[in-house]
């Protein structure tokens, strides 16, 4: 009787074990996709009221004898609370007028300067506009803040809760898309802070970042992969790149600190020498994919450019390089994802300043976006962490268009061989 060719009980055995690593597979990409929708389940309640503000409608008087021309002495703040008085008249007494004036913001007074600016001849007019209510009143409005309190125990008080509800039952106060979020700089004030400053400073950063670790990971990746002799030399370069991917990113915030501020004189807490500081941490990373799509291109490619009379140098940037940019521009973009949720190096360079002009260039003070998020985590004003989480979500809104479509140009240009 002849041996069979296979034992059926160790094929057996090795579809068990197969099944069960399929399983184990399985379960991790569950995981994972369930960890994500926790993130996205906590964030997205406590984060979408950012993108609604509380306003209230109130029918201004631009009073030439308050404002005078419109100059910058002009008390347009008196203006909303004349408005506001109106729609209660039966306020009386500093005492309750102050706490009728609380219910506005302070950037009310921006707001109708801001439009006496674009058009002077509002002056000596009445409109009917909406102006930011404060962050308690916000806070409130949004149900994030409730009247089950003792009255001490609250910054709102009972009258001020009335008066709430009155403007609510007329329709003089709604939640309304907060555009402002997207187009203004940080400000103390919590219904006046916006993230547009933080994606300016973010801009800059990255494009200098880009800029300096783009070309030179890709050419010393070319260097090593295509030219560098092989021996101790090309391998002590080769495992300090792989190392220098692992070092923590504040080592290289406290390298910027060190070298590019104390010794250079560069300056604090601009987007430039940000991207200098991310541009060193994305070098790793952009150098490891870069040889690796180069070590993808088969060796014909190269053989046949030098069959057919062309330079090694030629072979590589006529060729080879081309056929490698696919996988190149991949791993670019997923090092630019990663210098974009960086925090602690800018922390180390000064990017942690409170900042409320948009940055203009390179050189201007500037915060980046997750150094934003820091600061308003920090911040003690309940209506700030609605701010935070907002902000959580457009950093994460970024970088998965930036993943994505990293793989939609890996799908699009990349080549089988």
């Amino acid at each position: 009787m002849t041996k069979p060719f296979f034992d059926p009980a160790q094929l057996k055995k090795r579809h068990r074990a197969e099944r069960r690593f399929r399983l184990y597979g399985q379960l991790a990409i569950g995981l994972a996709l369930t960890f994500l929708l926790l993130i996205f389940a906590s964030l997205i309640p406590r984060g979408y009221g950012a993108f609604q503000q509380t306003e209230i409608k109130l029918d201004i008087v631009f009073d030439a004898g308050v404002i005078g021309d419109g100059g910058p002495q002009a008390d347009y703040q008196k203006l909303a609370r004349t408005a506001l008085r109106k729609i209660f008249p039966t306020v009386s007494g500093r005492k309750q007028k102050r706490k009728l004036y609380q219910l506005i913001s302070d950037g009310a007074g921006y707001q109708l300067n801001n439009l006496v600016k674009a058009d002077a001849g509002v002056i000596g007019t009445t409109r009917s506009l909406w102006v930011l209510a404060s962050d308690d009143v916000d806070m409130y409005a949004k149900g994030n803040v409730g009247k089950d309190l003792e009255e001490g125990d609250r910054i709102l008080q009972d009258i001020q809760i009335d008066w709430i509800e009155t403007l609510q039952k007329s329709g003089q106060m709604e939640a309304r898309f907060n555009s402002r979020f997207f187009t203004l700089g940080d400000s103390r004030e919590p219904e006046l802070a916006g993230i547009f400053g933080a994606m300016t400073g973010s801009f800059f950063t990255l494009l200098v970042c880009f800029g300096l670790s783009f070309p030179l990971g890709v050419l010393a990746a070319i260097y090593l992969q295509e030219f560098a002799r092989k021996g101790w030399f090309s391998d002590f370069i080769e495992i300090n790149i792989n190392n220098l991917a692992a070092v923590p990113s504040i080592v290289f915030g406290l390298l910027g600190l060190a070298i590019f501020l104390n010794f250079l004189g560069l300056p604090r807490s601009a987007p430039l020498v940000g991207g200098i500081v991310l541009a060193l941490m994305t070098l790793p990373t952009i150098i490891i994919a870069s040889r690796a799509a180069l070590k993808s291109v088969p060796p014909s490619i190269r053989e046949a450019a030098l069959a057919l009379g062309a330079s090694p140098m030629q072979g590589v940037f006529h060729h080879v390089l081309p056929s490698a940019m696919p996988g190149i521009m991949t791993g670019s973009i997923i090092g630019m994802a990663q210098a974009l949720g960086e925090s602690a190096p800018l922390l180390m360079i000064g990017m942690v300043a409170f900042i409320v002009d948009i940055p203009a260039d390179f050189i201007d003070p500037a915060t980046a976006l997750p150094v934003q998020i820091f600061i308003w985590a920090d911040s003690p004003e309940r209506a700030f962490v609605e701010k935070t989480a907002a902000g959580i979500l457009v950093l994460l809104a970024f970088l998965v268009v930036m993943n994505l479509s990293a793989i939609l140009l890996r799908r699009k240009f990349e080549r089988r061989w």
